[in-house]
């Protein structure tokens, strides 16, 4: 279920909704210049980290690994990509929009169960 093409779609847009909350925090959370540098590289860093660690022929991404990761380490970095991006959305007062992004990426994870039992036992 994991590389379902629906399931697929919905981690796209979780991903891409996770990239977006941390621009949002960034803007949220600063002022002056630094709103600006916040709301543009948090998001940034969050993708080049996204993109470039994963696990050598994760059948649900291209395959590719730019720097190839153990399974754990991989699904390590996307709970902490995704609870970071529900606890931005809390502690800027969203709780409800984060309740809600976190309970998306639980059920994304119980339908993804075969992809996680995967990445477990990728050394």
């Amino acid at each position: 279920m994991g590389s379902n093409p629906i399931n697929l779609i919905f981690r796209f847009l979780l991903e891409l909704t996770a990239i977006f909350i941390y621009g949002y925090w960034g803007w949220h959370a600063s002022t002056g210049p630094l709103r600006y540098l916040l709301a543009l590289g948090l998001p940034l860093a969050a993708a080049v980290l996204w993109g470039t660690f994963a696990v050598a022929g994760d059948p649900s991404r291209s395959g590719k690994a730019p720097v190839p990761i153990p399974g754990i380490l991989r699904l390590l970095l996307e709970l902490i990509f995704f609870c970071l991006a529900a606890y931005l959305l809390m502690i800027i007062g969203r709780e409800g929009l984060g309740w809600i992004f976190a309970g998306a990426v639980l059920v994304h994870y119980l339908l993804s169960y075969d992809r996680v039992l995967w990445m477990l036992k990728q050394k």
